[in-house]
């Protein structure tokens, strides 16, 4: 069990309230919990005693225990890390396993902190995976961002291989795995787990569509591949160490268990914290003292976002909701990767709206149109807005593009104020995976709530009147005489009609008669001389002149009639 715990008043580590077990973050705060001694004298429970148990147990009775506890993904979808294990179809192998650890959500940094702090959890996860589904080989995908956890997890494998925990006959038996690391080139788009498969393989990250590339049956190399997160697999030892009544004591039943949350933004005490799900709010999250302490300078709490960048916005009329994902997601977003981030009082809507999709604009892979044209249009649009040169229809064109991307409703939480109900997650898209979408999410949640600060950045003009007269075309003539042949307003006055006339070569007709403008012009041509030895002069229309520089220049003339 870990009492609260912390890394000061600037921030906590993997603290977890009294009472609470760690399932995960027990030896955030050993200084040896990442070596194999530290492993497996420290903790919450014996580092590779549950690889033991589970090798003396059938593979399907693993997948069984892992369903009867309900450990759900924490990845971001959170689908059943069971159910998804039975996707793979019987009698097809190789299977491969792949970690997801590109952990780059923004505000997103709990799966770090597993890599770095407890990486022998992890390997020990992925062994049991690999045993349950027969896996030949795990890809551990960690992020090109994450050099220290890139370290500490080739550390970790040196000291496992040299065990014998990872590799030929495990522990004297005939299960073989071995375990690969591989570094990402730090693109948002590869966490997508197909985009990632595509990574892994050597190509540029893109998501594949699903049918037919469902992981589970057409994954790594097209073998069925089970692809997990960090987390989710880190839940493993603890699960098989202290069984699955213990393991549901904690949380609800739609949502049993424990999960690490990432807190940042404007709390007194950001962090890491290990949570119990579906009963712990937002509220105890932001102001209890082994938590976030309150929001920062006594600030007033304005909005929220719940589960990372992609999710749609909360506002306080949501903080007594518990971070469970059926009644979130009922509620307009979603509890994604696990990341927090509090916005107070003093926060712009419109700045914050446009740092979110600046980075989805920025991290689009381009293979969907939606997402590549409208995520960019979105971003330039919002700048314009912001420095100050926004138009009365940018709000509208946002919210138009926005639908483009991911046709309404979008989900959005409810405003009571205002009268208007939660639109429930998830949203639809015309995108291959959610990246365009997410983009969506600040857009929809900012100006439902905060129209009015973005049109406060709006410079409004009054509109110049403009008004039309008739010109005459000719001497004398008048505009009806060059009519394009329409037929007259009724008398009767049922409709109405705008005439008018145009005339692209001709002066304003003095009142003496129509005079022509004339340039030198070298003789023979229409063109002027460019010598410019004869000045331009003006004459009467009607006056002798046999040159042919005394031409009328070519013009259109014409009317209308609307």
């Amino acid at each position: 069990m870990n009492s609260p715990s912390g890394t000061g008043a600037a921030g906590g580590v993997g603290a977890a309230a009294e009472g609470v077990p760690a399932v995960v973050s027990s030896r955030f705060e050993v200084a040896e919990g990442h070596t194999l001694v530290g492993y497996k004298t420290s903790g919450s429970y014996r580092g590779y005693e549950a690889l033991r148990a589970v090798l003396d147990m059938a593979p399907d009775a693993v997948t069984a225990q892992v369903k009867d506890a309900t450990l759900l993904g924490r990845g971001g979808a959170g689908f059943p890390a069971g159910v998804k294990w039975g996707f793979c179809p019987p009698g097809v192998w190789p299977r491969y396993i792949v970690v997801n650890g590109d952990e780059s959500e923004p505000g997103t940094f709990k799966d770090r902190l597993l890599m770095e702090r407890d990486p022998h959890q992890l390997i020990e996860g992925c062994l049991i995976a690999a045993y349950a589904i027969g896996a030949a080989q795990v890809f551990l995908y960690v992020r090109g961002e994450m050099p220290h956890a890139q370290e500490r997890i080739a550390a970790a494998l040196n000291e496992a291989y040299e065990a014998n925990l990872v590799g030929q006959n495990i522990l004297g038996t005939d299960f073989s795995v071995d375990i690969v690391l591989h570094w990402g080139a730090g693109a948002y788009i590869v966490g997508e787990e197909t985009a990632l498969i595509e990574s892994l393989e050597g190509n540029r990250g893109m998501p594949r569509l699903k049918p037919p590339f469902f992981p589970a049956a057409k994954g790594v190399y097209l073998q069925p591949t089970i692809v997990n997160n960090v987390e989710t697999l880190s839940n493993l030892p603890w699960l098989f160490n202290h069984g699955v009544e213990a393991y549901r004591a904690v949380g609800t039943e739609a949502s049993p268990g424990t999960r690490l949350i990432a807190l940042s933004g404007h709390v007194n005490r950001p962090g890491v914290y290990e949570v119990p799900q579906g009963t712990t709010t937002f509220r105890e999250l932001f102001e209890a003292e082994h938590y976030g302490a309150g929001i920062r300078d006594g600030n007033e709490l304005k909005m929220f976002i719940p589960g990372g960048a992609s999710a749609p916005w909360f506002f306080p009329e949501q903080v007594d909701l518990p971070l469970e994902g059926r009644v979130v997601g009922g509620e307009g977003s979603m509890l994604g990767s696990g990341a927090i981030v509090v916005m107070d009082h003093t926060t712009d809507a419109v700045r914050a709206c446009l740092r979110v999709v600046r980075f989805f604009a920025r991290e689009s892979c381009g293979k969907c149109t939606p997402c590549r044209e409208g995520t960019t249009w979105e971003e330039k649009i919002l700048q314009r807005i912001l420095d100050g040169h926004g138009r009365p229809s940018d709000i509208d064109l946002l919210l138009d593009v926005a639908d483009n991307i991911s046709p309404g409703p979008y989900p959005v939480a409810a405003d009571p104020a205002n009268g208007l109900d939660a639109v429930p997650f998830p949203p639809r898209q015309t995108t291959i995976c959610p990246l365009g979408p997410s983009s969506v999410a600040p857009i929809t949640s900012a100006i439902r709530r905060f129209r009015h600060e973005f049109e406060a950045r709006i410079t409004r003009r009054d509109p110049i009147p403009v008004t039309a007269e008739p010109v005459l075309v000719g001497a004398g003539a008048p505009a009806d005489e060059v009519s394009d042949g329409a037929p007259d307003a009724a008398s009767d006055g049922a409709s109405a009609r705008l005439r008018g006339t145009f005339d692209s070569g001709a002066p304003a007709v003095p009142a003496d008669g129509p005079r022509v403008m004339s340039l030198g012009a070298t003789p023979g041509t229409d063109a002027p001389d460019p010598g410019g030895s004869e000045p331009a002069e003006v004459r009467d229309a009607g006056a002798e002149d046999a040159s042919p520089a005394a031409e009328e220049p070519t013009r259109k003339r014409g009317s209308f009639d609307v």
